[in-house]
């Protein structure tokens, strides 16, 4: 199965702004395959000749950054597929202020981070439905320390066969 495959590679540099942006990705894949369906085999047995044909397709994929890929074979249509967003970066969650900005030029907090920050405050910090450690382990079976692994193993093994013996 022959493969050619085409990367594409962007780069920016802004000097001024002191940015710079780069990407690569495989663009184009052109693959040769077998056909499904599409197959000839035959077979003299007087002559003791066989004759063996297999029909080839070229399968295009074509890829880009927008999160579009095209598929199908070379010479018909191809087909159109978006692929679902997937985040290359961790996005942070909170970014720091600008560290000598005065209060006026710093941006206000996000609603849903002050709808939170509201609630905590009205909880007073405290779970509504808390329970101590001591209530929670009395509600467990009582563990059972086992001085080595094979211990256990052999004590039930006895007991089982003291039982057997008993009848």
């Amino acid at each position: 199965m022959a493969t050619a495959e085409l990367i594409c590679q962007v780069s920016e540099e802004d000097r001024e702004r002191r940015e710079a942006f780069w990407a690569e990705w495989k663009d184009l894949t052109l693959s040769t395959r077998p056909e499904e369906g599409c197959s000839l085999h035959e077979e003299d047995t007087e002559r003791h000749e066989t004759y063996h044909r297999q029909g080839q397709c070229q399968a295009l994929v074509q890829r880009s950054p927008w999160l579009v890929m095209r598929m199908g074979l070379l010479g018909h249509g191809l087909q159109e597929y978006l692929l679902p967003y997937q985040r290359v970066l961790p996005l942070p969650i909170f970014s720091p202020a600008k560290m000598g900005a005065t209060k006026e030029e710093r941006e206000d907090t996000p609603t849903q981070l002050q709808e939170l920050l509201a609630l905590e405050t009205a909880l007073g910090g405290q779970c509504v439905e808390r329970q101590d450690v001591a209530e929670i382990t009395k509600q467990l079976p009582p563990v059972v320390p086992v001085s080595k692994p094979g211990a256990l193993r052999r004590s039930l093994s006895r007991s089982m066969s003291q039982e057997a013996q008993r009848g």
